[in-house]
C-alpha cells in the first residue's frame, strides 16, 4: 500500500460566497455556494505516512507550522487515519506558487492538496467529491478547490450532502466560454488577514439573516447564468455578492473591514473601464486583494488600467481540479 503522495491543487474565486458555519469542526455552511478555481495559481503538497514515528511533521513554505494552523491540518490528517483505520505519525511538506493570507484563497488550495495528497497516501479509493468532503475539514472552500473549474458545495449536515461537484457550463450567445475564455487579472494587496474569527461571529451580524434570504437568489442565478455561458450575468453576480458578504463582515461584532484604500482604487478603475464598455467586473472574497474579471480579447487593456493603481497585478485563468501528481514531483 502507498504510504506516500505528492498532490496539486488550484485556489478558488468565490463567486456566492458562503459566510459562517452551522458546525465549525465539520465545517458546515450555512448555505449553497459556487466559485472558480484560478490557474496557474497553485499548491503542491506531499503527504507521507510513518508508522513508526511519534509526533506530526507540517511544514509550508519552508516553515514550521504551529498554533491554530497545525490544529486545522491535523484535524482533516486525523480524519484520513480514521477512514484508513491506522494512527502512523505524518510527514507534510506543501509549497504556494503565490501569497497566502491575503485574499486569494491559499488555504482552498492548501487543504485540497493535503487531503487529495492524504488520501492517495492512506490507499483511500475515493471520488473528487467524497475527498471533498475530507478538505472541507479544513476548509469549506477547500471542498471546491478538489473538484476544480465552476464548483457548488452544497450545504447539508453530514457527509453525504455536504460535498462539492463540479458544475457543467454552457457557450453563450456571444461565444463567451466560462472554462476557456475566462480571465483574471490579479491584483495584489498585500494586508494580511484571518477569517475564521469572521466566520464565527457572522451570526452576530445584523444583516446575517438577509444574506441568508438573499444567497438563494444569487445561487439560483450563478447556476442559470453558468449554464448559459452568459458572462455579464456570472461576473456581474459575483461582483454583487461580494459587496453583500462585505455588509456582512463589517457589521459583525468586530466590525471587519478587509478593504484598503488600493482596494477601492481598483473597484473604480474597474467601474471606468465598464462606462466604455469593456466587460468587467470586480470580485473579492474574505481580503483587500481584488479579482478583475474580464475576457480574454480584453484582458491585457484591463490589466494595464489596473496596475495604473499601483497594485501588482497577474493574469490567471480557470483551474481544474486537484490532481496526484507523480512520484518525480514529491517536495521530499
Amino acid at each position: 500500500m502507498p504510504l506516500k503522495a505528492t498532490a496539486r491543487a488550484h485556489p478558488i474565486q468565490g463567486l456566492v460566497k458562503y459566510h459562517g458555519m452551522r458546525d465549525t469542526e465539520l465545517r458546515l455552511p450555512y448555505h449553497d455556494s459556487i466559485s472558480v478555481c484560478t490557474a496557474p495559481s497553485n499548491t503542491t503538497t506531499t503527504v507521507e505516512f510513518l508508522p513508526d514515528a511519534g509526533d506530526d511533521t507540517y511544514i509550508i513554505d519552508g516553515e514550521a507550522v504551529d498554533g491554530r494552523g497545525a490544529e486545522r491540518i491535523r484535524h482533516v490528517l486525523d480524519h484520513v487515519r480514521d477512514l484508513a483505520g491506522f494512527d502512523h505519525g505524518v510527514r507534510m511538506e506543501s509549497e504556494n506558487s503565490f501569497p497566502s493570507n491575503v485574499g486569494f484563497g491559499s488555504s482552498s488550495s492548501g487543504f485540497a492538496a493535503l487531503a487529495t495528497a492524504a488520501t492517495e497516501a492512506a490507499g483511500l479509493d475515493l471520488t473528487r467529491p467524497e475527498i471533498s468532503t475530507v478538505a472541507r475539514r479544513g476548509s469549506s472552500s477547500a471542498a471546491r478547490a478538489v473538484t476544480g473549474a465552476y464548483s457548488d458545495l452544497s450545504a447539508g449536515l453530514n457527509d453525504e450532502d455536504c460535498r462539492s461537484h463540479r458544475l457543467d457550463t454552457g457557450e453563450g450567445e456571444d461565444g463567451f466560454d466560462p472554462e476557456e475564455d475566462l480571465r483574471i487579472v490579479t491584483a495584489l494587496v498585500p494586508a494580511y488577514k484571518e477569517t475564521e474569527e469572521a466566520h464565527r461571529e457572522a451570526e452576530a451580524s445584523h444583516m446575517f439573516d438577509a444574506r441568508l434570504a438573499h444567497v438563494q437568489d444569487q445561487l439560483v442565478e450563478m447556476r442559470d447564468a453558468l449554464r448559459e455561458g452568459d458572462f455579464h450575468r456570472i461576473f456581474g453576480t459575483a461582483e454583487h455578492d461580494s459587496l453583500s458578504l462585505t455588509a456582512t463582515t463589517m457589521t459583525g461584532p468586530a466590525g471587519w473591514v478587509y478593504w484598503k484604500p488600493e482596494t477601492i482604487a481598483v473597484f473604480n478603475a474597474v467601474r471606468e473601464l465598464r462606462e466604455t464598455g469593456v466587460p468587467v467586473y470586480f470580485s473579492t472574497d474574505t481580503g483587500a486583494s481584488v479579482y478583475v474579471n474580464t475576457t480574454a480579447e480584453y484582458a491585457d487593456v484591463v490589466e494595464e488600467k489596473v496596475a495604473e493603481t499601483g497594485v501588482e497585478t497577474q493574469i490567471w485563468e480557470v483551474g481544474g481540479p486537484a490532481e496526484v501528481l507523480a512520484e518525480s514531483e514529491s517536495l521530499f
